[in-house]
């Protein structure tokens, strides 16, 4: 990994952002989207026809868009509950009391988050009614992976929530088929319907309806490239969680720091996508020179040994400060989606830390133990956007109605105040709409 002490460079380099529609995609990615549709198109110009054809044509367009871009020819989208079932016998019973022990921790986790309606009438009867949504729609990336964790880090925070219908959407995988372990963490969630399409025609089902797909209230869950942007075309439509980009973490480190514990965690961050981000920020040089020692060591022995590599080249390296003040600058700065403290009296960081997704304390703490089984949901807000959003929780699936049913005596004395502001605003009648009720109110 490079190791950077210039601060300016750091910025402009390894910390630097960037907007969804101006990351460089691979070439690759450019040629297959060549291939698929005769032309050279950028993903927002491939999302957009993607999304107007889902809209006008339903479910002709899914099979279509399914057969030229992932390779499967689909005769039906809904799995059936025979199928759900038998994916219990296509897996280990390690892995469903695997998912069955995440599944109850998330589900502890997020009851704590869970509010309720209530009216203050020693207020003048002010109040908030707060409802689950009705419908939601959640992605699933799959394909050429399987990632049943993310099934129950979204659809559980759902039910919790009070959700009555939760869809999911997941890329049919060679043969067209959906990965068992994806189906069984569905199950164990309590998903209402699961439908086997991805990417931007999955979104676009989603938001507008199909004759085989419901619409929804809100889409939730991460994906690739074409998947955000096709959440950001239809927000407005449907709500939306957030815009997810690649995985990012940042390690913060001084010289007690484990060197073997800092690469290995690195390396799991790197292992997800040739596009995540791993970044040590360190008080120490020596360590930064043990960390990547150890990197090498390690990288040599992971299945997904390509991808780190890449991810850790292009988007990886360790950046050195003088002082812990300057790594709480960089970090809050960059907003980070993991960040690790593997510092001393690292507790004593957490309330100068001001963004973050999920804050990871110490050596017992590792970032995977929040991938899969910790408890918050791993779905968190990435490309800088901790600075003003949260990991997908409870409060995602639920919306407020404001009450108001205010009695004469109150109205009496506060009405005047509104009719003077309306006045100041030109707006005569919303004045009127006060004086008319004035003379009526009585103690």
């Amino acid at each position: 990994m490079k190791i950077i002490y210039d601060l300016e460079i750091a910025k402009s380099t390894l910390l630097k952002r960037l907007p969804l529609e101006l990351q460089e995609i691979p070439l690759g990615l450019k040629k297959k989207i060549t291939e698929a549709f005769a032309e050279e198109l950028t993903p927002q110009q491939v999302v957009e026809q993607i999304v107007d054809e889902v809209r006008s044509r339903g479910d002709a367009a899914l099979f279509d868009y399914t057969k030229r871009l992932d390779g499967v020819e689909l005769t039906s989208l809904e799995i059936k509950r025979g199928e759900i079932s038998q994916s219990y016998t296509k897996v280990s019973q390690e892995l469903v009391s695997a998912l069955n022990l995440a599944a109850q921790r998330i589900r502890s986790f997020h009851v704590n988050y869970k509010h309720q309606s209530w009216i203050d009438f020693s207020e003048g009867g002010l109040g908030q009614l707060i409802r689950p949504l009705e419908k939601v729609g959640l992605y699933a990336p799959g394909g050429t992976a399987c990632y049943p964790s993310t099934v129950l880090m979204s659809a559980i925070p759902a039910k919790v929530a009070g959700v009555k219908e939760v869809t999911l959407v997941t890329p049919p995988g060679k043969g067209g088929i959906i990965p068992p372990a994806t189906l069984v963490a569905a199950d164990i969630a309590q998903v209402d319907r699961i439908f086997s399409i991805g990417g931007a025609q999955a979104i676009a089902a989603l938001a507008f309806g199909t004759q085989s797909i419901p619409q929804v209230d809100k889409i939730c869950g991460p994906g690739n490239i074409f998947v955000q942007l096709a959440k950001k075309l239809v927000y407005g439509i449907v709500d939306i969680d957030g815009i997810y980009g690649p995985s990012e973490t940042i390690i913060l480190a001084d010289e007690t720091a484990p060197p073997a514990i800092c690469a290995a965690d690195l390396l799991a961050q790197a292992e997800h996508d040739p596009l995540a981000s791993a970044i040590l920020i360190t008080t120490s040089p020596e360590l930064a020179d043990k960390v990547n020692r150890e990197i090498e060591l390690q990288l040599t022995k992971l299945e997904r040994q390509k991808i780190a590599a890449t991810s850790l080249e292009s988007k990886g390296g360790i950046i050195i400060v003088t002082s812990m003040e300057q790594a709480l600058e960089l970090i809050n700065d960059y907003a980070p989606e993991h960040l690790s403290l593997m510092v001393q009296d690292a507790w004593s960081y957490l309330e100068r830390i001001r963004n973050a997704g999920g804050i990871f304390i110490g050596e017992s703490s590792p970032e995977v133990i929040g991938d899969y089984i910790a408890g918050p949901s791993h779905i968190m807000p990435t490309g800088g956007t901790a600075r003003f959003s949260s990991p997908l929780n409870v409060n995602d699936f639920l919306k407020i109605t404001s009450i108001a049913a205010i009695d004469n005596k109150t109205l009496k004395a506060i009405g005047g105040a509104a009719a003077t502001i309306a006045r100041a605003e030109g707006l005569d009648g919303h004045a009127q709409a006060v004086k008319v009720r004035l003379p009526k109110t009585k103690n």
